[in-house]
């Protein structure tokens, strides 16, 4: 009998059904995302936090340990990661993510992407051949991205399929509702004329129709000189600007400096989830965003 009770206890926390997919995400805005979708279905691993550059990450051991133990990778993708990506699954050695792999997600691969250079010229910076990658900050990107992310955790774990397809129709209604609600109270913000310090606000522009009229960085992810500077100040002579925006993650040094000798108002925007203290989860992310731009204009 004995034998027998433990054969059976054995069976159950073997069980594929008992088991959790382990889902290790680039960014915080698809640990967030994938909570939404999976819940206790799955446990969540996030490789960054809103305080950090996704571009400059280390392939860190522990990091290295997470992905060996991951049965899904979602990560932005269009090269975010390429300067860490490719060496952290080469090192995990875990099949299950590699490229082409079912375990293998990136999110810019289910929506169309902005800023596709004409020429991919190196010497601007750091230039993405597929386009510009930080769509997190688009939540109508975010649904269809949710939508294609949902099939994959079916596909992954199919005897938790509907349970997934529940929380996806959850998340659609509960994120439908907040859009709207998100675009009337940004009414007021259609056409402010915006400073960007490095050009990862496109999506955002796109659909608030912000009207960008500078980029303080001349080379996308290099700090600007003070020529580059200089170089936005008479710009902003012909085309002035009522706020400049930085993310929580980079030095503030520039658009403090461009605060200080125009008329400018600084923001300061979480740009993912974690990036302060109010955006919890992807939600509060954009209620953040909404109220720290609505409060400067």
């Amino acid at each position: 009998m004995k034998k027998f009770i433990s054969l059976l206890l054995l069976l159950v926390v073997s069980s594929p059904a008992a088991a959790k997919l382990n889902v290790f995400a680039c960014e915080p805005e698809w640990a967030s995302l994938s909570q939404e979708l999976g819940g206790d279905n799955i446990t969540v691993f996030s490789a960054t936090t809103g305080l950090q550059d996704p571009h400059y990450i280390q392939a860190r051991p522990s990091l290295i340990a997470k992905a060996r133990q991951a049965d899904l990778l979602v990560c932005t993708g269009a090269e975010l990661e390429i300067g860490w990506l490719p060496l952290l699954q080469r090192k995990a050695g875990n099949t299950s993510i590699q490229v082409g792999a079912n375990g293998y997600f990136m999110a810019t691969d289910y929506v169309s992407l902005s800023d596709i250079p004409a020429s991919l010229d190196r010497s601007q910076g750091d230039v993405h051949a597929a386009g510009n990658p930080h769509i997190q900050t688009s939540p109508v990107k975010i649904m269809l991205v949710a939508r294609a992310l949902t099939q994959r955790l079916q596909q992954l774990d199919p005897d938790n399929a509907v349970a997934y397809q529940q929380r996806w129709l959850d998340f659609e209604q509960r994120w439908s509702t907040a859009i709207d609600r998100w675009q009337q109270q940004a009414q007021p913000l259609k056409g402010m004329a915006i400073v960007v310090q490095h050009n990862n606000w496109t999506y955002l522009s796109e659909w608030l129709e912000l009207n960008k009229v500078a980029v303080l960085e001349a080379k996308a992810g290099i700090p600007p000189t003070i020529k580059d500077l200089n170089n936005v100040l008479n710009t902003l002579k012909v085309s002035p600007a009522k706020i400049v925006i930085n993310a929580a993650y980079q030095p503030s040094k520039a658009t403090d400096w461009l605060s200080n000798k125009t008329d400018i108002t600084k923001v300061t925007l979480p740009f993912t989830v974690g990036g302060n203290e109010q955006s919890k989860d992807l939600f509060s992310l954009f209620d953040n965003t909404l109220q720290r731009l609505l409060s400067a204009q």
